[in-house]
Protein backbone atom coordinates (compact mmCIF):
# COMPACT_ATOMS: atom_id res chain seq x y z
CA UNK A 1 0.00 0.00 0.00
CA UNK A 2 1.26 3.44 -0.89
CA UNK A 3 1.62 6.73 2.04
CA UNK A 4 -0.77 8.27 0.12
CA UNK A 5 -3.39 5.38 0.56
CA UNK A 6 -2.23 4.55 4.16
CA UNK A 7 -2.82 8.52 4.66
CA UNK A 8 -6.26 8.57 3.23
CA UNK A 9 -7.51 5.00 4.67
CA UNK A 10 -6.46 6.74 8.54
CA UNK A 11 -8.57 9.67 7.35
CA UNK A 12 -11.28 7.96 6.53
CA UNK A 13 -11.41 5.92 9.63
CA UNK A 14 -10.66 9.22 11.58
CA UNK A 15 -7.63 8.25 13.09
CA UNK A 16 -5.85 11.13 11.40
CA UNK A 17 -6.68 14.89 11.32
CA UNK A 18 -6.82 16.96 7.82
CA UNK A 19 -3.49 18.96 9.65
CA UNK A 20 -1.36 15.27 10.34
CA UNK A 21 -2.41 13.78 6.89
CA UNK A 22 -0.38 17.26 5.67
CA UNK A 23 2.34 16.64 7.71
CA UNK A 24 2.91 12.85 7.52
CA UNK A 25 3.87 12.46 3.92
CA UNK A 26 6.74 14.86 4.80
CA UNK A 27 7.96 13.31 7.69
CA UNK A 28 7.55 9.82 5.91
CA UNK A 29 10.13 11.09 2.89
CA UNK A 30 12.26 12.07 5.06
CA UNK A 31 12.47 9.12 7.13
CA UNK A 32 12.19 7.04 4.14
CA UNK A 33 15.48 9.36 2.97
CA UNK A 34 17.47 8.06 4.90
CA UNK A 35 19.63 5.09 6.03
CA UNK A 36 17.74 3.44 8.70
CA UNK A 37 19.63 1.41 11.15
CA UNK A 38 19.28 -0.10 14.88
CA UNK A 39 22.91 -0.89 16.73
CA UNK A 40 21.33 -3.91 18.76
CA UNK A 41 18.86 -5.82 17.50
CA UNK A 42 18.71 -9.40 20.22
CA UNK A 43 16.56 -11.14 17.16
CA UNK A 44 18.80 -13.84 16.52
CA UNK A 45 17.91 -15.32 20.30
CA UNK A 46 14.72 -16.15 18.26
CA UNK A 47 15.90 -17.27 15.08
CA UNK A 48 15.82 -21.14 15.83
CA UNK A 49 12.53 -20.90 17.56
CA UNK A 50 10.34 -23.38 15.81
CA UNK A 51 7.22 -21.92 13.25
CA UNK A 52 9.05 -18.69 13.66
CA UNK A 53 10.70 -16.86 10.64
CA UNK A 54 11.66 -13.93 10.07
CA UNK A 55 10.46 -13.22 6.52
CA UNK A 56 7.20 -13.72 8.25
CA UNK A 57 4.45 -10.31 10.19
CA UNK A 58 4.27 -11.25 13.91
CA UNK A 59 2.99 -9.00 16.60
CA UNK A 60 4.51 -7.81 20.01
CA UNK A 61 1.12 -8.63 21.41
CA UNK A 62 1.09 -11.76 20.58
CA UNK A 63 4.77 -13.00 20.27
CA UNK A 64 6.88 -10.62 22.27
CA UNK A 65 9.15 -10.11 18.95
CA UNK A 66 9.97 -6.99 17.23
CA UNK A 67 12.15 -7.40 14.26
CA UNK A 68 10.95 -9.14 11.10
CA UNK A 69 11.00 -8.35 7.21
CA UNK A 70 7.43 -6.65 6.98
CA UNK A 71 7.56 -4.41 10.48
CA UNK A 72 11.13 -2.95 9.11
CA UNK A 73 9.76 -2.23 5.89
CA UNK A 74 6.70 -0.87 7.27
CA UNK A 75 9.05 0.94 9.51
CA UNK A 76 11.66 2.30 6.50
CA UNK A 77 14.44 0.48 8.35
CA UNK A 78 17.07 -0.64 6.01
CA UNK A 79 19.09 -3.07 8.57
CA UNK A 80 20.94 -2.94 11.56
CA UNK A 81 23.38 -4.91 14.00
CA UNK A 82 21.96 -8.20 14.46
CA UNK A 83 23.31 -9.81 18.09
CA UNK A 84 25.74 -12.76 19.04
CA UNK A 85 24.48 -13.04 22.97
CA UNK A 86 25.43 -15.36 25.51
CA UNK A 87 24.74 -14.75 29.01
CA UNK A 88 27.28 -14.24 31.41
CA UNK A 89 28.20 -17.65 33.53
CA UNK A 90 31.11 -19.28 35.53
CA UNK A 91 34.31 -18.57 34.04
CA UNK A 92 35.70 -22.31 34.57
CA UNK A 93 37.22 -24.14 31.51
CA UNK A 94 33.79 -26.36 30.83
CA UNK A 95 31.83 -23.42 31.10
CA UNK A 96 34.54 -20.71 28.92
CA UNK A 97 34.38 -23.70 26.38
CA UNK A 98 29.96 -24.08 26.30
CA UNK A 99 30.40 -20.02 25.91
CA UNK A 100 32.52 -20.15 23.02
CA UNK A 101 30.15 -23.33 21.39
CA UNK A 102 27.03 -21.21 22.09
CA UNK A 103 28.41 -17.90 20.24
CA UNK A 104 29.11 -19.90 17.75
CA UNK A 105 26.16 -21.61 17.31
CA UNK A 106 24.19 -18.35 17.23
CA UNK A 107 26.44 -16.68 14.29
CA UNK A 108 25.71 -19.54 12.12
CA UNK A 109 22.00 -19.17 12.96
CA UNK A 110 22.44 -15.62 11.48
CA UNK A 111 24.49 -16.92 8.58
CA UNK A 112 21.47 -19.56 7.96
CA UNK A 113 18.37 -16.99 8.14
CA UNK A 114 21.00 -15.13 5.48
CA UNK A 115 20.97 -18.53 3.80
CA UNK A 116 17.03 -18.83 3.40
CA UNK A 117 16.76 -15.44 2.20
CA UNK A 118 19.04 -14.25 0.21
CA UNK A 119 16.69 -11.60 -1.90
CA UNK A 120 15.41 -10.48 1.22
CA UNK A 121 18.84 -9.71 3.60
CA UNK A 122 22.16 -9.75 3.02
CA UNK A 123 25.23 -9.77 5.07
CA UNK A 124 27.23 -6.29 5.34
CA UNK A 125 30.82 -5.82 6.83
CA UNK A 126 31.48 -2.29 5.67
CA UNK A 127 29.40 0.75 5.39
CA UNK A 128 29.65 0.87 1.45
CA UNK A 129 28.01 -2.96 2.14
CA UNK A 130 25.07 -1.45 4.15
CA UNK A 131 24.43 1.86 1.12
CA UNK A 132 24.68 -0.61 -1.55
CA UNK A 133 22.31 -3.18 -0.38
CA UNK A 134 19.82 -0.99 0.76
CA UNK A 135 19.85 0.82 -2.94
CA UNK A 136 19.26 -2.89 -4.26
CA UNK A 137 15.68 -3.05 -1.85
CA UNK A 138 17.48 -5.82 0.48
CA UNK A 139 17.65 -5.83 4.57
CA UNK A 140 21.65 -5.48 5.25
CA UNK A 141 22.67 -7.61 8.09
CA UNK A 142 25.75 -6.33 10.31
CA UNK A 143 26.88 -8.44 12.85
CA UNK A 144 27.83 -8.28 16.16
CA UNK A 145 28.65 -9.60 20.26
CA UNK A 146 27.26 -8.15 23.25
CA UNK A 147 29.50 -9.39 25.92
CA UNK A 148 32.97 -10.66 25.49
CA UNK A 149 32.06 -14.32 27.14
CA UNK A 150 31.92 -16.60 23.90
CA UNK A 151 35.65 -15.24 22.90
CA UNK A 152 36.10 -18.10 26.47
CA UNK A 153 39.37 -15.84 27.60
CA UNK A 154 40.90 -15.75 24.49
CA UNK A 155 41.56 -12.32 22.75
CA UNK A 156 42.56 -13.97 19.81
CA UNK A 157 39.16 -15.46 19.66
CA UNK A 158 37.61 -12.41 18.19
CA UNK A 159 39.41 -13.14 14.83
CA UNK A 160 37.52 -16.30 13.91
CA UNK A 161 33.93 -14.28 15.25
CA UNK A 162 35.20 -11.60 13.11
CA UNK A 163 35.60 -14.11 9.66
CA UNK A 164 31.84 -14.69 10.25
CA UNK A 165 30.97 -11.25 10.09
CA UNK A 166 31.44 -9.39 13.50
CA UNK A 167 32.20 -6.03 13.10
CA UNK A 168 30.96 -4.50 16.65
CA UNK A 169 31.79 -6.09 19.95
CA UNK A 170 31.20 -5.31 23.88
CA UNK A 171 33.16 -6.60 26.71
CA UNK A 172 30.71 -7.34 29.37
CA UNK A 173 27.39 -7.41 29.98
CA UNK A 174 25.67 -7.84 33.65
CA UNK A 175 28.68 -9.24 35.38
CA UNK A 176 31.67 -8.91 34.94
CA UNK A 177 33.90 -11.65 33.20
CA UNK A 178 37.86 -12.13 32.21
CA UNK A 179 37.96 -8.62 30.01
CA UNK A 180 36.20 -6.22 32.00
CA UNK A 181 34.20 -4.85 34.74
CA UNK A 182 30.73 -4.73 34.20
CA UNK A 183 28.15 -1.50 34.92
CA UNK A 184 26.42 -3.55 37.12
CA UNK A 185 28.27 -6.09 38.98
CA UNK A 186 31.22 -4.53 41.97
CA UNK A 187 34.60 -3.52 40.63
CA UNK A 188 36.96 -6.67 40.17
CA UNK A 189 39.65 -5.17 37.26
CA UNK A 190 38.88 -1.16 37.84
CA UNK A 191 38.23 -1.13 34.49
CA UNK A 192 39.74 -3.27 31.82
CA UNK A 193 41.77 -6.55 32.38
CA UNK A 194 45.35 -7.25 30.88
CA UNK A 195 43.15 -9.38 28.52
CA UNK A 196 40.52 -6.63 28.16
CA UNK A 197 43.32 -4.55 27.15
CA UNK A 198 44.51 -7.56 24.61
CA UNK A 199 40.69 -7.92 23.54
CA UNK A 200 40.75 -4.09 22.34
CA UNK A 201 44.30 -3.95 20.37
CA UNK A 202 42.68 -7.00 18.46
CA UNK A 203 39.37 -5.54 17.52
CA UNK A 204 41.24 -1.95 16.08
CA UNK A 205 43.80 -4.32 14.26
CA UNK A 206 40.90 -6.37 13.28
CA UNK A 207 38.64 -3.29 12.36
CA UNK A 208 35.79 -4.13 15.21
CA UNK A 209 33.90 -1.28 16.32
CA UNK A 210 34.00 -1.53 20.63
CA UNK A 211 31.23 -1.16 22.10
CA UNK A 212 31.72 -0.56 25.96
CA UNK A 213 27.42 -0.85 26.37
CA UNK A 214 27.03 -2.76 29.71
CA UNK A 215 30.39 -2.06 30.98
CA UNK A 216 31.87 0.53 33.84
CA UNK A 217 32.60 3.50 33.73
CA UNK A 218 35.88 3.04 33.86
CA UNK A 219 36.04 0.35 31.20
CA UNK A 220 34.42 3.14 29.14
CA UNK A 221 36.92 5.49 30.33
CA UNK A 222 39.78 3.30 29.77
CA UNK A 223 38.53 2.33 26.22
CA UNK A 224 38.83 5.98 24.96
CA UNK A 225 42.15 6.61 26.12
CA UNK A 226 43.40 3.51 24.22
CA UNK A 227 40.98 2.67 21.19
CA UNK A 228 42.50 3.81 18.18
CA UNK A 229 39.32 4.01 15.97
CA UNK A 230 35.91 5.87 17.40
CA UNK A 231 33.71 4.34 19.99
CA UNK A 232 30.02 3.18 19.60
CA UNK A 233 27.77 2.80 22.85
CA UNK A 234 25.48 0.35 20.89
CA UNK A 235 22.73 0.84 23.50
CA UNK A 236 23.04 3.39 26.33
CA UNK A 237 21.64 6.48 27.91
CA UNK A 238 22.34 9.40 29.65
CA UNK A 239 22.65 9.37 33.52
CA UNK A 240 21.82 12.87 33.75
CA UNK A 241 18.62 12.09 32.87
CA UNK A 242 18.11 9.01 34.92
CA UNK A 243 20.86 7.79 37.03
CA UNK A 244 21.02 4.22 36.36
CA UNK A 245 24.38 2.60 36.50
CA UNK A 246 23.92 1.30 32.61
CA UNK A 247 23.78 5.07 31.74
CA UNK A 248 26.71 7.10 30.70
CA UNK A 249 27.76 10.67 32.62
CA UNK A 250 28.21 13.38 30.56
CA UNK A 251 32.04 14.11 30.95
CA UNK A 252 32.36 10.56 29.76
CA UNK A 253 29.68 11.42 26.35
CA UNK A 254 31.48 14.56 25.95
CA UNK A 255 35.18 12.23 26.00
CA UNK A 256 33.34 9.93 23.51
CA UNK A 257 32.09 12.86 21.18
CA UNK A 258 36.09 13.86 21.50
CA UNK A 259 37.01 11.04 20.04
CA UNK A 260 34.36 10.78 17.48
CA UNK A 261 32.32 8.58 18.68
CA UNK A 262 28.45 7.75 18.79
CA UNK A 263 26.13 6.90 21.49
CA UNK A 264 22.83 5.25 20.86
CA UNK A 265 20.21 5.66 22.78
CA UNK A 266 19.25 3.33 24.64
CA UNK A 267 14.76 2.64 24.87
CA UNK A 268 14.71 0.14 27.35
CA UNK A 269 11.90 1.41 30.50
CA UNK A 270 14.36 0.49 33.36
CA UNK A 271 16.88 2.45 31.91
CA UNK A 272 14.69 5.40 31.42
CA UNK A 273 12.41 5.99 34.05
CA UNK A 274 12.08 4.64 38.01
CA UNK A 275 10.01 1.27 38.15
CA UNK A 276 9.49 0.34 41.44
CA UNK A 277 8.50 -3.30 42.51
CA UNK A 278 5.40 -4.60 42.94
CA UNK A 279 5.26 -7.39 45.12
CA UNK A 280 2.56 -8.95 44.76
CA UNK A 281 2.53 -8.87 40.84
CA UNK A 282 6.39 -9.77 40.81
CA UNK A 283 5.53 -13.06 43.50
CA UNK A 284 2.65 -13.49 40.07
CA UNK A 285 4.60 -13.37 37.45
CA UNK A 286 7.63 -15.92 39.38
CA UNK A 287 5.10 -18.45 39.67
CA UNK A 288 3.62 -17.97 36.34
CA UNK A 289 6.81 -18.15 34.69
CA UNK A 290 7.46 -21.35 36.75
CA UNK A 291 4.52 -22.76 35.75
CA UNK A 292 5.30 -22.64 31.80
CA UNK A 293 8.28 -24.34 32.62
CA UNK A 294 7.11 -26.90 33.81
CA UNK A 295 4.84 -27.62 31.09
CA UNK A 296 6.77 -26.32 28.23
CA UNK A 297 10.52 -26.82 29.43
CA UNK A 298 13.18 -24.04 29.31
CA UNK A 299 11.40 -21.00 27.51
CA UNK A 300 14.78 -21.14 24.98
CA UNK A 301 13.23 -24.50 23.43
CA UNK A 302 9.32 -23.43 23.27
CA UNK A 303 7.66 -23.63 19.85
CA UNK A 304 5.96 -20.60 18.26
CA UNK A 305 2.73 -21.90 19.16
CA UNK A 306 3.71 -22.55 22.95
CA UNK A 307 5.10 -18.48 23.00
CA UNK A 308 1.71 -17.10 21.99
CA UNK A 309 -0.17 -19.66 23.86
CA UNK A 310 2.01 -18.37 27.45
CA UNK A 311 2.06 -15.10 26.36
CA UNK A 312 -1.70 -15.13 25.56
CA UNK A 313 -1.86 -16.17 29.48
CA UNK A 314 0.91 -13.56 30.62
CA UNK A 315 -1.86 -10.87 29.47
CA UNK A 316 -4.71 -12.26 31.39
CA UNK A 317 -2.61 -12.44 34.32
CA UNK A 318 -0.90 -8.63 33.80
CA UNK A 319 -5.06 -7.64 33.82
CA UNK A 320 -5.44 -8.67 37.09
CA UNK A 321 -2.28 -6.56 38.64
CA UNK A 322 -1.42 -2.91 37.95
CA UNK A 323 0.50 -2.79 34.76
CA UNK A 324 4.48 -1.56 35.35
CA UNK A 325 5.18 2.04 34.09
CA UNK A 326 6.60 2.21 30.76
CA UNK A 327 8.70 4.83 29.01
CA UNK A 328 7.35 6.65 26.33
CA UNK A 329 8.48 8.80 23.24
CA UNK A 330 8.83 12.03 26.11
CA UNK A 331 11.33 10.06 27.89
CA UNK A 332 13.24 8.79 24.73
CA UNK A 333 13.46 12.58 23.55
CA UNK A 334 14.91 13.84 26.73
CA UNK A 335 17.36 11.56 26.60
CA UNK A 336 17.98 12.50 22.85
CA UNK A 337 17.89 15.72 23.13
CA UNK A 338 20.35 15.73 26.25
CA UNK A 339 23.12 14.46 24.24
CA UNK A 340 22.43 16.54 21.21
CA UNK A 341 22.52 20.18 23.38
CA UNK A 342 25.48 18.23 25.10
CA UNK A 343 27.24 17.06 22.01
CA UNK A 344 25.91 17.63 19.16
CA UNK A 345 23.52 15.42 16.67
CA UNK A 346 26.80 13.82 15.23
CA UNK A 347 27.14 11.96 18.46
CA UNK A 348 24.00 10.44 18.87
CA UNK A 349 21.73 7.45 17.27
CA UNK A 350 19.40 5.09 18.70
CA UNK A 351 18.69 1.39 19.60
CA UNK A 352 14.95 0.30 20.61
CA UNK A 353 17.09 -2.74 22.32
CA UNK A 354 14.22 -4.74 20.26
CA UNK A 355 13.65 -8.83 20.91
CA UNK A 356 16.11 -8.39 24.00
CA UNK A 357 13.66 -6.23 26.48
CA UNK A 358 13.88 -2.66 24.99
CA UNK A 359 10.35 -0.89 23.19
CA UNK A 360 8.50 2.02 25.11
CA UNK A 361 5.13 3.34 24.18
CA UNK A 362 5.50 4.58 21.17
CA UNK A 363 8.46 2.72 20.12
CA UNK A 364 7.56 -1.00 20.40
CA UNK A 365 8.97 -2.72 17.29
CA UNK A 366 10.49 -1.60 14.02
CA UNK A 367 7.48 -0.63 12.59
CA UNK A 368 7.28 1.97 14.34
CA UNK A 369 11.03 4.12 13.34
CA UNK A 370 9.10 6.88 11.75
CA UNK A 371 7.32 7.95 14.67
CA UNK A 372 10.89 8.97 16.41
CA UNK A 373 11.74 10.72 12.85
CA UNK A 374 7.86 12.70 13.07
CA UNK A 375 9.27 13.77 17.10
CA UNK A 376 12.51 15.02 15.95
CA UNK A 377 11.04 17.10 12.64
CA UNK A 378 8.48 18.49 15.06
CA UNK A 379 11.52 19.29 17.75
CA UNK A 380 13.40 21.52 15.08
CA UNK A 381 15.87 19.01 13.25
CA UNK A 382 16.64 18.85 9.58
CA UNK A 383 16.46 16.11 7.49
CA UNK A 384 20.43 16.36 7.28
CA UNK A 385 20.52 15.88 11.40
CA UNK A 386 17.99 13.20 10.85
CA UNK A 387 20.27 11.00 8.28
CA UNK A 388 23.33 11.44 10.84
CA UNK A 389 21.05 10.21 13.70
CA UNK A 390 19.20 7.16 11.88
CA UNK A 391 22.89 5.47 10.23
CA UNK A 392 25.07 8.31 9.02
CA UNK A 393 26.84 8.75 12.23
CA UNK A 394 27.76 4.56 12.75
CA UNK A 395 28.71 4.66 8.84
CA UNK A 396 30.90 7.34 9.86
CA UNK A 397 32.17 5.61 12.24
CA UNK A 398 32.58 2.29 10.31
CA UNK A 399 34.23 4.05 7.68
CA UNK A 400 37.04 5.96 10.34
CA UNK A 401 37.65 1.71 11.25
CA UNK A 402 38.02 0.58 7.89
CA UNK A 403 40.03 3.92 6.91
CA UNK A 404 42.72 2.92 10.34
CA UNK A 405 42.90 -0.96 9.34
CA UNK A 406 44.06 0.22 5.77
CA UNK A 407 46.60 2.68 7.16
CA UNK A 408 47.80 0.17 8.82
CA UNK A 409 48.40 -2.68 6.31
CA UNK A 410 49.76 0.06 4.41
CA UNK A 411 52.12 0.69 7.18
CA UNK A 412 53.20 -2.84 7.34
CA UNK A 413 53.75 -3.46 3.77
CA UNK A 414 55.87 -0.17 4.00
CA UNK A 415 58.20 -1.80 6.65
CA UNK A 416 58.50 -5.37 5.07
CA UNK A 417 59.53 -3.37 1.57
CA UNK A 418 56.84 -5.06 -0.17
Amino acid sequence: MTLARIVTAAILAGSLSFTAAAQAPDARAVHDEALVLDTHFDTPAIFSRPGWDIADRHEVREDGSQVDLPRMIDGGVDGGFFVIYVAQGPRDKDSLNAARAAGLVRAMEIREMLARHPDKFELATTADDAERIAREGKRFVFMSMENAYPLADDPGMLQAFHALGVRMAGFAHFRNNDFADSATDAPEWRGLSEKGRALLAEMNRLGVIPDPSHASDDVLDQVLDLSKTPVVLSHSGAKAIFDHPRNVPDHLIRKLAEKGGVIQINAFTGYMIPTAADAERDKALADFNASMVARYGPSSGWTQEEVIRANAERRELMARHQAPPRANLDDLMKHIEHVIGLVGVDHVGLSGDFDGGGGIEGFDSVADAPAVTERLLKAGYSKEDIAKFWGGNVLRVMRATEAYVASQKVTREGQSGT
